[in-house]
């Protein structure tokens, strides 16, 4: 207990000496008063009230701005039967319901109303009152972030809420029983919450529904029920996307020759069984579609087994019979890319990117040139496709001689070079130029060491853009060494793969599963900073940390009587404190 009145101390120090300075007023005479709050009605933290009209009354004219969205009530009333309107200095609320007994309910007016010259908000507009002999009192509080960084710092739209534990919705079907936001760093605090268990949420709310869509925004849930019998502190959530909706084929019909399936959502690992696969049967994935080619059956069907998973678990395993018929429709163009890292220190790797599967490739037309005239003919044994059931990823690795002195090379594919499997001929010439780093001017060696005793573990060294550059795969230590690393700022993760799949997986609320960790390599000047500079003949050894994890923190709960001694303390050092700030604000006012 000695340590809360140090704490307190110099809080008293911080507030007087930040009391005692005084600054000259800037600007001119516009209006940044907010409306003051003359009365409201029921009174706040009224007790066994159950008003059908709330009334607001203000120093000034007010309107309000979308309240049946901005106004977070807790508990969950229907808000779209309530009724708000402002006139002049009135704002009026009709709930048009009957409230629960023996309830505590908070009104948090946010940002709805604001005076109508200059849009002034009033500072933490509440009402409190309940329907019963008492009010709740209890709180639910802790922090919440992103498992990913997200571009914006400060956070911005994101709600914890809490469902009764008998509740049949969740975060993703309703607004929950008590709702509350977060502040800009991810810290909340629900309050006046009755004793009882619950089940909670956090979620970014872009759409201000008070809910989450699965589709298109981050959630989290701590998956435990949380019993509050007492204030719960130190709860812990970690946003991200998980789209658990129906993972399902909605339609599969022959399209011209071809026989295309149509998925309810992109599969991210997709085997096919069936006779004469990359001998006259091809496909190839373009996001939800996955298109079957074959080079010799005509009005005819082949039995196809397909196995998909989506990115959260979900499985389709199915046999359907592909046809494929004559057509005269107009076949699709064969298109390229050239791409890859850009930058190499030993070995140039280039990926080349087909729409259709290759089929065939002419290496006349296939080159790498350097100096204004030279070239390297790429041979057969260059080329090898990233995913041989999936012919429309190729990937060109050379390792360039140490004889050579050239730093820039260009890869460069002709028109014509590659044909697909229907016999269509890339119309356009690509070329991209690939530079050798000289490894003096590198960092020699970055040493990763992971705070973890879990295993396996992918270690990732990400560029500004969030692309991963270099990784490495982890299961019998917890260090990688990463060596000739170009200068620049970097990401530097660790994902605990529990699943042994070598990929990161996100939760899956209908499971109950949550998402593998991920920690990053926190700046130690800045603890919401995540990037790590780079300097050529660097030699860097670092700790990643892991992160607290989700769910409740472990924190001892103290006895009743003995909580209450340490709030009474607190209470006593708090009176102290008002009192000298008020104080000190007497003495500045009369000087």
């Amino acid at each position: 207990m000695k340590y809360i009145k140090y704490i307190i101390v110099i809080l008293i120090i911080i507030i007087i000496h930040s009391c005692a300075k005084q600054s000259t007023p800037m600007g001119g005479p516009k209006d940044e008063e907010p409306p003051k709050l003359l009365s409201i009605t029921p009174e706040n933290e009224s007790l066994n009230t159950k008003p059908s009209v709330i009334e607001l009354l203000f120093s000034e004219y007010v309107k309000v701005e979308n309240p049946n969205k901005g106004i977070i009530i807790t508990p969950r009333i229907k808000k779209d039967e309530m009724e708000v309107t402002a006139l002049k200095n009135k704002v009026t609320i009709k709930l048009n319901q009957e409230l629960e007994d023996s309830t505590t309910y908070v009104f948090n007016f946010q940002k709805t109303i604001s005076d109508i010259t200059e849009g002034n908000v009033p500072e933490n507009l509440k009402l409190v009152f309940s329907t019963g002999p008492e009010i709740d009192s209890l709180t639910f509080s802790g922090t919440v972030a992103y498992t990913f960084p997200q571009k914006e710092k400060k956070m911005k739209d994101v709600l914890v809420g809490l469902y009764t534990e008998d509740d049949t919705t969740n975060v993703l079907t309703a607004p929950p029983y008590y709702i509350g936001t977060t502040d800009s760093v991810g810290n909340f605090k629900l309050t006046n919450i009755k004793e009882g268990r619950y089940l909670a949420y956090a979620w970014h709310d872009a759409n201000n529904s008070l809910k989450a869509e699965e589709k298109s925004e981050a959630y989290s849930f701590l998956g435990d029920t949380i019993v509050i019998d007492r204030d719960v502190r130190g709860a812990n959530f970690y946003l991200d996307k998980s789209n658990v909706s129906e993972f399902k084929i909605n339609r599969s019909a022959s399209v011209g020759s071809n026989f295309d399936v149509v998925l309810s959502k992109d599969p991210l690992e997709i085997n096919v069984e069936a006779e004469g696969l990359n001998e006259n049967l091809y496909f190839r994935r373009n996001e939800k579609t996955l298109r079957f080619y074959h080079t010799s059956l005509q009005n005819d069907s082949l039995q196809v087994r397909l196995n998909l998973k989506d990115s959260v678990g979900f499985q389709i395993d199915t046999t359907l019979y592909a046809k494929f018929e004559e057509s005269e429709r107009r076949k699709e163009a064969l298109e390229i890319s050239l791409e890859g890292q850009k930058n190499f220190v030993e070995k140039l790797r280039a990926e080349i990117k087909l729409n259709k599967p290759v089929n065939r490739i002419n290496y006349d037309s296939l080159i790498i040139k350097y100096d204004t005239a030279s070239v390297v003919p790429v041979t057969e044994d260059m080329l090898f496709f990233k995913d041989s059931l999936m012919r429309t990823r190729l990937i060109l690795e050379w390792k360039v001689p140490d004889t050579l002195s050239i730093e820039n090379f260009i890869v460069y594919a002709g028109d014509s070079t590659f044909i697909d499997i229907e016999d269509q001929f890339n119309k356009d010439k690509k070329e991209t130029s690939y530079r050798r780093l000289k490894k003096e001017t590198l960092a020699e060696e970055i040493k990763v060491t992971v705070n973890t005793d879990e295993r396996p573990l992918i270690v990732q060294i990400l560029n500004k853009k969030e692309e991963v550059v270099h990784e490495q795969f982890l299961t019998d230590t917890n260090i990688a060494t990463f060596i000739n690393i170009e200068p620049s700022t970097y990401y530097i993760r660790a994902i605990v793969d529990r699943n042994n799949n070598r990929r990161w997986d996100t939760h899956n609320i209908l499971e109950n599963r949550q998402a593998e960790p991920v920690y990053y390599l926190e700046n130690p000047n800045d603890n919401n900073n995540k990037e790590t500079t780079v300097r050529g003949g660097w030699t860097l050894e670092v700790v990643i940390q892991p992160r607290i994890p989700i769910g409740l923190a472990q924190i001892p709960r103290l006895p009743e009587n003995e909580m209450d001694d340490i709030e009474s303390e607190i209470d006593a050092h708090w009176e102290q404190l008002l009192k000298l700030f008020r104080q000190n604000n007497v003495d500045n006012s009369t000087n």
